[in-house]
């Protein structure tokens, strides 16, 4: 297995990862929420977000790739600084997507009242970290080691970046998750806990957690 920089040909993977991230253990996942689309749709905008000309934490540059030489990806996460490519970079590319698929400005205004809600359920960024985000790995590849051999690297490229701090945000309730974000260093550093976001989602709310790099 080789850990290796995702480029745009890896788009069609991405998509299907950062699905399977947003969904880990709930019931329905952010992207199916904030979009209101079937899984199907879901990967084809997230293909597309994840190639725009506009770099932000779904990006492709942003990405690491676990393959296997035979089979191809297996697994993949990012790792970014929010205070340049998250949520505010986020916002100026999803328009590029919409355009692109030719859907209605009335969807796009609907999915950004949904992704308000959603957002305003998550912990806030620590300034000047390296934030972690979306680890995923195929189902039949999980407990392997896989995503511990991504999270070394991401965590090596913060540090070769000069970030001194990391940070990761999960749903409250996925304990394989948790316990293998502590064997790595991390520390519970806020929960916050949401009735809109239990009730779309399936948990109780979001975890984060940092450690020093």
């Amino acid at each position: 297995m080789q850990i290796r920089q995702a480029t745009p040909e890896d788009a069609a993977f991405l998509a299907k990862a950062i699905l399977i991230a947003g969904r880990a253990h709930v019931k329905k996942g952010i992207w199916e929420v904030v979009l209101g689309g079937t899984k199907e749709e879901c990967e084809v905008f997230l293909h597309h977000l994840s190639i725009t000309n506009i770099p932000h934490l779904f990006h492709y540059s942003f990405y690491l790739i676990a393959e296997l030489s035979e089979i191809g990806p297996i697994g993949s996460l990012g790792g970014y600084d929010p205070g340049v490519s998250g949520y505010q970079a986020l916002q100026r590319a999803i328009p590029e997507v919409y355009k692109k698929l030719n859907l209605s400005e009335r969807a796009f205004k609907e999915s950004q009242e949904r992704a308000a809600k959603i957002l305003s359920c998550l912990p806030k960024d620590i300034e000047g970290s390296w934030v972690i985000d979306s680890v995923a790995v195929l189902p039949e590849y999980r407990r392997k080691g896989v995503a511990e051999m991504l999270l070394d690297k991401i965590l090596e490229r913060g540090k070769r970046q000069g970030y001194s701090r990391a940070q990761i945000n999960m749903y409250i309730g996925n304990e394989s998750a948790l316990n293998l974000y502590r064997k790595l260093g991390f520390e519970i550093i806020e929960e916050k806990r949401n009735k809109h976001f239990e009730e779309k989602i399936g948990s109780p709310g979001m975890l984060s957690l940092a450690r020093n790099l």
